[in-house]
């Protein structure tokens, strides 16, 4: 299970590979608007801050030929770049060659089986189901991760599988459980996770007893 974070913001970048559990990141177009910058060198600093582990940077052309040049342009800026492409018909129609040439994709926007399905024929290195968008329209959006996984498994495909739109750490558990093989989230929920009432009432009671030992 690998943990990236979605998010453009370089200090919550920092401040989650401090811990020691990140593995990637995830961005978008609204991620990057908000740092109020320019968006090659926002991925550029992203980029050399991960070395080696992936960052996902997304196309804006909604045509196959203005994907397929966007993604050859976003693909040169490092080698740990993946191309986020949006699951529509142009998208798909890009990327049999996107896998030709080399360059790794992260499929996004998918909130149906179907969709999963197109991505991995065509070669997606990654497919982002986006729970949370389904849970709030009142749909289950967990039973479509295991759909995902089990086609997925049924046929081989090396695509793998991130949950998105993860909105507690409910999701992150059950993506983990449902087989997962990345699960992205923002610094407010990676942070949750640390987090139990137990935790903090154990760890109190055992300072204070530890004041009373002699010093």
């Amino acid at each position: 299970m690998k943990f990236f974070l979605d998010t453009a913001m370089v200090d919550e970048i920092k401040k989650a590979d401090d811990w020691g559990i990140l593995d990637g990141v995830t961005t978008n177009p609204s991620h990057i608007s908000a740092t109020g910058k320019k968006f090659l060198p926002v991925v550029e600093e992203i980029c050399k801050l991960m070395q080696d582990r992936p960052v996902s940077a997304e196309v804006t052309a909604t045509d196959p030929d203005g994907i397929l040049k966007e993604a050859r342009e976003i693909s040169r800026i490092a080698d740990n770049i993946v191309v986020k492409v949006p699951t529509i018909p142009a998208g798909i129609q890009a990327g049999k060659q996107l896998k030709t040439e080399g360059i790794k994709t992260n499929y996004t926007l998918v909130f149906s089986a179907s969709q999963a399905l197109l991505t991995a024929k065509v070669g997606a290195t990654y497919i982002s189901p986006f729970v949370g968008r389904l849970d709030n329209v009142s749909e289950f959006g967990m039973e479509l991760v295991h759909d995902i996984r089990t086609i997925l498994d049924n046929y081989d495909f090396d695509s793998q599988i991130i949950l998105a739109a993860a909105r507690h750490p409910l999701h992150v558990v059950e993506g983990a459980l449902a087989g997962c093989d990345v699960i992205t989230m923002r610094i407010n929920i990676m942070e949750m996770l640390f987090n139990h009432p137990l935790t903090d009432i154990g760890l109190e009671r055992f300072l204070k007893d530890w004041e009373k030992v002699p010093k």
